[in-house]
């Protein structure tokens, strides 16, 4: 109770310290403590420093600084719905969570109140069928989209044919851990495989039972789907019990540094899926480095820079921030509202020449939302780790989801969502 105290509040206190010229307000409900914390700061860091580096260097978005405060919410679906209703008030532009049972929680709320719920990557998959879900996105790809890429990755590496193989899904046992279930047991139907589920229980510090399972029952391939603590203890069992890494593959959310490095020599070949670029060697860095990092205003202690989840952060910020730009430009002005930005995010196209503009070419796939579609392409990289090098590896292209099976998964779920709660499809 203190803690949830103390992060409303550090949220009021943050607020109330902002210039009253602020327009453009975009808080950050970031976990910084508890276990799931090594993996929260990195992408809190990156999404503040990305918004600094365009107050510094750009003065703002449209003329308009970006003011960013930050609520502690310890991945802890409570305090994040609790941080949401001390931050909605003033002025608040977009939502973020980084948590699917926050946002699966927000999704009404955000509805009811008219504010923008950004969740690329995690959340409720259906959303992307904006025909139901008016006020969330979720491009470039949803779970379901990962889900979709791992088979269609392991269909590449067996020649196309997956029929007798056995494939086990270590999942987090939460909303977020269990969302790709659905899409794997319909693969698994099309393409002849076996399904092995095993969860782990929060936070997934002890996993011995379940690296004897896979031991026992000895699956083709593991597929995680983990944060926090558990990817890394998750990886060192299957070190010890010499589990080919090469066929160990985690979602996007299980491939970080942190996950790997615990592990030494041990986490050697094993593999995630990618939502973007790695490393940094991209142009945007050198702007971080003088208007941020050098200029002693980096949100954390610098060190989590070019990180994978850092380069997360900041890409989420960079959508939200392009959003921004294409409501300025529907509505002509400068200080926009969140209803506003919603048709930002609704009418956002992001080509690949507008990301060289910005300083990351190639790092992520291009894509344009619609009415219809706030989902995007959905494809996603494979990257491998080399502790050698301590650096991740991209070993394929961007690998495009089976929408076959993935649309009416989405039409259904969202279908009943709509059902149950009274919305009538839009877009048409």
């Amino acid at each position: 109770m203190k803690k949830t105290l103390a992060a409303l509040s550090a949220a009021t206190m943050l607020m109330t310290s902002m210039p009253a010229s602020a327009d453009l307000i975009v808080p950050n409900l970031s976990y910084r403590t508890g276990p799931y914390a090594p993996g929260g700061i990195p992408y809190a860091d990156g999404f503040n420093d990305y918004f600094t580096l365009l107050n510094e260097r750009d003065g703002g978005i449209g003329g308009e600084k970006v003011v960013v405060p930050e609520c502690e919410t310890a991945y802890n679906t409570e305090k994040g719905v609790e941080c949401y209703e001390a931050t909605k008030g003033n002025g608040a532009l977009v939502y973020n969570p980084l948590s699917t049972g926050i946002t699966y929680q927000l999704i009404p709320k955000t509805a009811a109140d008219g504010i923008p719920l950004y969740t690329p990557g995690y959340g409720r998959t259906s959303a992307a069928n904006g025909k139901v879900f008016e006020w969330v996105f979720n491009y470039p790809a949803n779970y379901w989209d990962a889900a979709s890429v791992a088979i269609r990755y392991l269909l590449d590496q067996n020649g196309g044919d997956l029929k007798g193989k056995k494939v086990a899904l270590l999942y987090h046992n939460s909303a977020y851990g269990k969302e790709p279930i659905r899409t794997l047991t319909e693969l698994s139907k099309k393409h002849g495989y076996d399904l092995l589920q095993i969860p782990v229980d929060h936070p997934g510090q002890e996993q011995k039972s379940q690296w004897l399972q896979i031991r026992r029952e000895k699956p083709d391939y593991v597929l995680m789907w983990g944060w926090g603590v558990m990817n890394a203890v998750a990886i060192q069992e299957a070190s010890n019990i010499n589990y080919p890494m090469e066929n160990f593959i985690g979602v996007w959310w299980s491939g970080a540094e942190h996950d790997v490095m615990p592990a030494g020599m041990g986490a050697k070949g094993y593999k995630s899926l990618a939502m973007h670029g790695t490393g940094m060697d991209y142009p945007v860095y050198g702007d971080l480095k003088k208007y941020v990092i050098d200029a002693g205003k980096a949100s954390g202690a610098g060190d989590q820079v070019g990180s994978v989840l850092y380069s997360r952060g900041m890409y989420a910020a960079l959508v939200i921030s392009e959003a921004i730009r294409k409501a300025q430009q529907i509505t002509g002005k400068s200080a926009i509202t969140a209803p506003e930005l919603r048709n930002g995010f609704e009418e956002l196209e992001i080509t690949e020449a507008r990301m060289a503009e910005l300083g990351l070419p190639k790092f992520g796939q291009p894509f344009k939302a619609s009415c219809a579609d706030h989902g995007g392409p959905g494809a996603a990289l494979v990257q491998q780790w080399d502790p050698s090098a301590k650096k991740w590896s991209l070993i394929t292209d961007f690998i495009a989801p089976d929408d076959e099976v993935l649309t009416p998964l989405v039409m259904d779920d969202s279908a009943a969502y709509a059902a149950e709660n009274k919305i009538a499809e839009r877009c048409n």
